[in-house]
């Protein structure tokens, strides 16, 4: 049975993205400069995974959990700001806890002067306390992960295309990154273990939009040996354009739904990806691609268009094969 090809966009618009590329690159400057600004001025706001402190999981004993109540009982304890959120079911609570002053007796005496607070009503069933080596450890680990990918993203496109495409790879990868950074340190999300998965994941989805861009300018660059690189660049994103739109789409859909429905506890890994997804779209048309007029590829020696095959005429008749 035949099918009908999916279409998202049916005839290959005309826009002229080279013409707005460099108000482009004024706005990224402008995000990154800010972002790393606001990082060394502001700074993250550590989770426990990074800062240290003690998770609690629990579960109340009778009806939802009353989160309203609980909240001023236990800062009254002098441990700090104790953070509590639902997870899962309603019942379900977890307790953050800023590390304590001392050794790993000062965090279980905090431990226990909240299980005192709240008594029989809840029922513990977990109990995780991160000292400071660890956070140190974490964050170093991964500030190494995201490096580590950024220079792989480079080479392996530096390896299937040439060095110029690889540039532009990593350059727009670590404009989503840092940007990323920079949306939790302005807003003041807390920064945890699964926001650094989610910042691995968005450069591995700007380096995939990015690589199909790419691809496209290096066919059209093999048909057009001498068609001006501007306009070269143009025709490949606006033929790619279709695929960008229905990807970015499904995905920002299934982020969506994990900032809704996904609870508090992915709600950093919601945002991270939300706000990558859109940028890293962003990143694709208006630095990557761009980019390439500044270092531009290889074109090779021909300096004549490839001859297309015309259209065929109505009414025509096909052309008869030569005998073998």
């Amino acid at each position: 049975m035949f099918r009908r090809p999916l279409i998202v966009i049916r005839h290959i618009p005309n826009i002229d993205f080279m013409g707005w590329h460099k108000v482009g690159f004024a706005l990224s400057a402008v995000l990154t400069i800010g972002s790393i600004v606001l990082f060394l001025v502001q700074g993250l706001n550590f989770g426990i995974d990074f800062a240290g402190g003690t998770l609690i999981e629990a579960r109340t004993v009778s009806g939802p959990a009353d989160l309203a109540s609980m909240r001023p009982k236990l800062n009254s304890l002098g441990l700090g700001e104790v953070s509590l959120q639902n997870f899962g079911s309603a019942n379900e609570v977890l307790i953050r806890v800023p590390r304590q002053p001392g050794n790993d007796q000062a965090q279980m005496a905090g431990v226990n002067k909240i299980k005192a607070a709240l008594g029989n009503t809840v029922d513990y069933r977990r109990t995780e306390v991160v000292g400071p080596t660890v956070g140190d450890e974490l964050i170093r680990a991964g500030v190494i992960a995201t490096v580590l990918a950024l220079l792989a993203i480079a080479a392996y496109v530096w390896f299937r295309f040439e060095w110029p495409f690889g540039v532009g790879a990593m350059l727009s990868t670590l404009h989503d990154t840092l940007t990323t950074i920079g949306l939790f340190a302005l807003l003041q999300i807390e920064f945890d273990l699964t926001t650094l998965a989610a910042i691995l994941t968005i450069a591995g989805y700007s380096v995939n939009d990015t690589v199909v861009i790419y691809d496209r300018v290096r066919e059209t660059m093999r048909r057009h040996r001498s068609m001006e690189f501007k306009e070269l660049i143009n025709r490949s994103l606006n033929e790619t354009l279709s695929r960008t739109i229905l990807t970015v789409g499904t995905v920002f859909l299934a982020v969506l739904s994990l900032l809704v429905f996904g609870g508090e506890v992915l709600r950093g890994f919601s945002i991270a990806m939300m706000w990558g997804v859109v940028v890293g779209t962003y990143s694709s048309l208006f630095i990557a691609a761009p980019m390439l007029y500044y270092i531009r590829p290889k074109r090779g020696s021909r300096t004549k268009d490839e001859p297309e095959p015309a259209a065929p005429k109505p009414g025509a008749k096909p052309a008869a094969k030569p005998a073998r």
